[in-house]
């Protein structure tokens, strides 16, 4: 099994928007699904921590292979990640595949989401800070990618 490199900085925060927007449907333990933010999508997700084996059906993960942001959601669900909730309140409702497609770039979707968090008083650096907390986890986690995925209860 391969193993998962680390993702795109925003994807972090686009996990964050999905538990704080409550967006993910734990189903047990190692399951769940995640909305997508226009509601478009559901992504099925199976995380075992202790095999350090995990398994999504989003893009990044199947073909880019690293680490989604519904596999992040579902660590931040099972307080294996960090969330901070202030931020995440904040950014709940961003609606992260319009602003992928406008600017199809992450750094610039990171510009304007970091844009509108110093609005409500959030710095970039405090922002930098959670995102490299939840990044060094991750890299620590060395998650591995699983196409054969046991039998799932959904």
């Amino acid at each position: 099994m391969e193993l998962l490199k680390l993702p795109p900085r925003i994807k972090v925060l686009e996990a964050l928007s999905a538990v704080c927007g409550g967006r993910v449907n734990v189903i047990s333990d190692k399951f769940c699904r995640v909305i997508s933010s226009d509601g478009t999508r559901t992504y099925n997700v199976y995380v075992d921590v202790e095999k350090r084996i995990a398994y999504s059906d989003d893009n990044g993960t199947r073909f880019r292979r690293y680490v989604g942001y519904p596999i992040i959601a579902f660590l931040m669900t099972k307080k294996i990640l960090p969330i901070d909730g202030e931020i995440g309140k904040l950014i709940r409702d961003v609606r992260w595949r319009e602003l992928n497609e406008r600017y199809r770039k992450y750094e610039l979707v990171m510009n304007d989401v970091l844009k509108m968090l110093r609005i409500y008083g959030i710095d970039r650096e405090r922002v930098e800070g959670y995102i490299n907390d939840v990044l060094r986890t991750l890299r620590e986690l060395r998650l591995r990618y699983s196409d054969k995925l046991p039998p799932q209860p959904f």
